[in-house]
Order: C-alpha cells, then sequence, then structure tokens
C-alpha cells in the first residue's frame, strides 16, 4: 500500500473561526472539504513544506509554524501520514489560487460540512484544554464542595464536568455556570437529570451506560463527551460522533481499589486507534500531563488536584 506524507496548516482567525477548502472535482476524496495542505516534497522538510503549500494554494507568506502532532490515516489504496501544524503568524488574506472554495467555520457548524475524516476530530481538540476537572460527586451544596470548586477556577482550569449521583438543582447549576462563563470555563452536566437541553451548561458527559444505551446523540451543537473504559466502547464513541472521550483506569487508585488499571501501553494503543480527543484518567496527577501529551492523548482527567 502507498505511503504519502503530507502537511496540514491550521489557521484560526481572531472570531475563533477556522479555515477549511473543499477538495477540487477529479482529486481524490474530491467535493469533501479539509484542512490546506498537501504533499512533501523529496528532500523538503516538514516545515518547508507547508509554507510552500499555503503560499501555493492559498497565496499567504508563512512566518512561524507551531507543530502540533501527526496521525496515520488509513484508505482502503493508500495511507496518508500526516503532520498538522498551526500556523500563527502570516502575511497576506487567503484566496483559492488553484480554484478551491475556502470557507471559516466555527467548531459548533462543522456539521454543516462534508468534511475529510479526522478534521473535526482535530479542531475539537485544539479548542480543548489538556486538563478536564471532576468535581466530587457529592455534598455539592456544602461550603467544602464550593470551595474547591472555586479554587479549580481561580487555578485557571478550563473544562470541569459537573458530576453528580443526585438530582442538582437548576439554579444551582446556574450559578456554577455563571462562574465558569465568566472565568470562559466550559461546565459539562454529567447528572442523573440531565435532559441533553439545559440552557446553563456547555455539554454534557455521559457515563459508559448511558453510552451504550444511544443508537445516535440527541440533536444539539454543544459538547458531548462520555466515560470509556476499552477499545470497544471508544469506537462506539466515535460511531456516535462524540466530541472526546476519557478512557480509565490507567492507573491503580483508591477509590476504586479492584479495577484492574488498563496502563500506558493500552492508553497508547487507544490514542493510536482513533483521531477523536481522549483524556486519561485514574491516578492521574500534575506529573503524568506531559506522558499523557506525549503518547498523543489530549490530557489527563480526575478529581483529585491536577494543578
Amino acid at each position: 500500500m502507498e505511503t504519502i506524507k503530507a502537511v496540514v496548516g491550521i489557521l484560526k482567525a481572531k472570531d475563533g473561526k477556522f479555515l477549511i477548502t473543499k477538495r477540487r472535482p477529479g482529486k481524490f476524496m474530491s467535493g469533501y472539504w479539509e484542512l490546506p495542505g498537501g504533499k512533501i516534497n523529496i528532500g523538503e522538510s516538514p516545515e518547508d513544506a507547508i509554507k510552500r503549500e499555503l503560499n501555493e494554494e492559498l497565496g499567504i507568506m508563512v512566518s512561524n509554524t507551531n507543530f502540533v502532532r501527526s496521525a496515520i490515516h488509513q484508505y482502503p489504496d493508500r495511507c496518508i501520514d500526516l503532520q498538522y501544524f498551526f500556523i500563527e503568524n502570516y502575511k497576506g488574506n487567503p484566496n483559492g489560487i488553484e480554484g478551491q472554495t475556502l470557507g471559516w467555520t466555527k467548531i459548533n457548524e462543522l456539521t454543516n460540512y462534508k468534511l475529510l475524516p479526522s478534521v473535526k476530530d482535530l479542531l475539537v481538540s485544539l479548542s480543548l484544554p489538556s486538563i478536564y476537572w471532576i468535581t466530587p460527586e457529592s455534598e455539592h451544596y456544602s461550603e467544602q464542595w464550593m470551595k474547591k470548586f472555586d479554587e479549580k477556577i481561580e487555578q485557571g482550569v478550563k473544562l470541569i464536568q459537573l458530576r453528580a449521583k443526585n438530582k442538582i438543582d437548576d439554579i444551582f447549576i446556574k450559578n456554577l455556570y455563571t462562574k465558569c462563563n465568566r472565568n470562559k470555563t466550559k461546565l459539562l452536566l454529567n447528572t442523573v437529570n440531565k435532559t441533553f437541553k439545559e440552557e446553563y451548561a456547555d455539554g454534557w458527559h455521559l457515563t459508559t451506560k448511558e453510552l451504550l444505551s444511544f443508537n445516535r446523540l440527541p440533536n444539539n451543537e454543544k459538547i458531548i463527551a462520555a466515560s470509556t473504559h476499552n477499545l470497544t466502547e471508544v469506537f462506539l464513541a466515535k460511531k456516535l460522533d462524540i466530541d472526546f472521550v476519557v478512557l480509565s483506569p490507567i492507573k491503580a487508585t483508591k477509590t476504586h481499589p479492584k479495577a484492574t488499571p488498563l496502563g500506558w501501553g493500552y492508553a497508547k494503543k487507544v490514542v493510536d486507534e482513533i483521531t477523536t480527543p481522549v483524556y486519561l484518567l485514574g491516578g492521574m496527577n500534575a506529573k503524568d500531563l506531559n506522558r499523557a501529551i506525549k503518547i498523543g492523548s489530549q490530557g489527563v482527567a480526575g478529581v483529585s488536584s491536577l494543578l
């Protein structure tokens, strides 16, 4: 099978929109929308290739690039080995120099486009932080619980899961959401009474049981995440187009002493199998963050201190 080495550029406007381009008729996967880029020439570095490609395709002069990640995508007749770069500085206004159609889109608008595999996953990944904090699941109205919540906001946590096994009052959720919104922190609900229609939330987190019960997700433009414990569940989440998953337990934990840890090797296997962003949970701490990112995961999740 032929392996093609290529580069991809990620351009983001000040309003949060990303640039995507439509593949022209006659090309492989024509009609699909993708991120701009192209093949690496023999003897050419990936950095030089992305600068050349974006100049040829868009007419811009790239001065700085930031490597994001690499990924391999299998097609029936070929293997595409991609390297993604975030384009931080460039001169000129992007245009379809080669006759391709351009579009600027936000994450929640991607469903309006016929995308190449993994494009949505990559852009969602770029919008997510490396730490996903999960609240204690009980005593929500206590002073100690609220103090912990406020501490995480002050520490700069940008993604929080409100976890509760009992029904939570709507006014309480609204107050938490207001605090999060004020600090540009996203709040996901993992509550027993979630309806997927809550106004005061940035999305929802599914338990594994809930994940297994869905044939398709509720129709909305907010984030939906899910808890998984093996590749089968991860593949189901991918099929349902879940925005990101949490994989656990990676290491042994005091709260679940009987659970067999998946280990770092299995975590890497999962990350290598899918493009959906994956957070690692179970015994994670701040020291594990770099290792988690190094194997290709989005980052770490946990209830205890992660900062």
